[in-house]
């Protein structure tokens, strides 16, 4: 199992702004068809160091993951997110 964990600085970090994001996010559930599991939660603490999204998928390979990467949803999620991000972090690591 592959697991992709992503964290995401947003500009905008209205409570409207973020929970679209969220929900674009979870879109790619039942899109992206090779993602196993699908996890998008929003920053509680909300402190200045703090990443404001957290994404987390599940693969069954690296081949599937690498599928996500270029699946064309998960490219318009990006596109449509892009202009409000301000930083990103990502961690993938084999279960």
């Amino acid at each position: 199992m592959i697991i992709h964990n992503l964290l995401l600085k947003m500009h905008d970090k209205s409570g409207d702004s973020l929970a679209q994001a969220k929900d674009l996010l979870l879109a790619m559930r039942g899109n992206v068809e090779v993602i196993r599991d699908l996890q998008v939660a929003l920053d509680t603490r909300r402190a200045e160091s703090s990443y404001d999204i957290a994404l987390i998928a599940k693969f069954a390979t690296q081949d599937d993951y690498q599928a996500y990467l270029t699946h064309p949803f998960h490219l318009e999620v990006g596109k449509r997110l892009q202009s409000n991000i301000a930083a990103a972090a990502a961690v993938c690591f084999e279960e």
